[in-house]
């Protein structure tokens, strides 16, 4: 595990603290929860990078493309 020194605004932290303890907040729980909405950032960002890379291109084609990979991935496993 790697510790982080974060500075966040004081009713932020307030708001945080108060939901994780009306929520039966354990020992651990703001690392927990601090470590998922980064996760979950970092994946929408992904997400929305993708989607503006991919916009250029015909949707259907991408689609058919994925099924076709699929399909043969599918093949090469049976």
């Amino acid at each position: 595990m790697i510790r982080w020194s974060l500075s966040i605004p004081e009713e932020t932290d307030r708001a945080l603290r108060m939901y994780l303890a009306r929520n039966g907040g354990r020992k651990g729980d703001l690392s927990r929860f601090v470590d998922e909405a980064v996760r979950r950032r970092i994946f929408d960002l992904t997400v929305a990078q993708v989607k503006d890379r991919n916009a250029r291109y015909n949707q259907r084609e991408i689609l058919e493309l994925i099924d076709e990979e699929l399909n043969a991935a599918r093949a090469g496993h049976s």
